[in-house]
């Protein structure tokens, strides 16, 4: 794990780090899921398959979540204590800036209910989803600040986004150098 960039909001981190967000320490990794919770392909694959299936059985008992929305599970095996499943858009499906920025919200609330301190997303959306990287930097970077700066007690200290590609690190380095530019 490397540390790439990072931002102060209200004494709050936002962080931007290059690694497998599997392995991330923090109480919260957040996955790209799918409505239906089925995790085969891409990161939510790679979370079932190290934290184990106990995430996939709680999982199908919260069963559909809607574009746009977060569910939370426990993280099995993982070394974060919680996974917060968002439901990105697909490009394509009409509305999705506004549905990305709905499931960053959510997985960021979600968070909060907990009293979590800190979370760690991937690029939601922009991988077999198609949703362009740079938009999705831009929206995740933006939503984050947003979020801090409007909920000033809240108990999330750090919020860091994870990516592991070098294309998508470039999208979500561009961001991270307008907030401190």
């Amino acid at each position: 794990m490397k540390i790439i960039a990072e931002h102060k909001v209200n004494n709050k981190l936002i962080r931007l780090v290059m690694g497998d967000i599997t392995e991330r320490d923090v109480d919260a990794i957040v996955n790209a899921a799918n409505s239906h919770l089925q995790h085969g392909g891409g990161v939510a694959g790679a979370i079932v398959r190290k934290g184990g299936q106990i995430i996939q059985d709680e999982s199908d008992k919260i069963g559909f979540v809607p574009v746009g929305d977060a569910a939370i599970t426990t993280a099995g095996k993982l070394p974060s204590k919680f996974v917060i499943h968002a439901v990105g858009p697909r490009m394509g499906e009409g509305d999705e800036d506004n549905k990305l920025k709905n499931a960053v919200i959510k997985s960021l609330k979600l968070a909060v209910e907990k009293g979590l301190k800190s979370i760690s997303m991937p690029a939601i959306s922009s991988g077999i989803f198609g949703f362009p990287k740079d938009r999705c930097a831009k929206i995740l970077v933006n939503e984050a600040k947003e979020f801090l700066q409007e909920h000033k007690d809240t108990s999330l200290e750090i919020v860091e986004f994870c990516v592991f590609d070098d294309l998508t690190l470039g999208y979500f380095k561009q961001e991270f150098d307008k907030l401190n530019g």
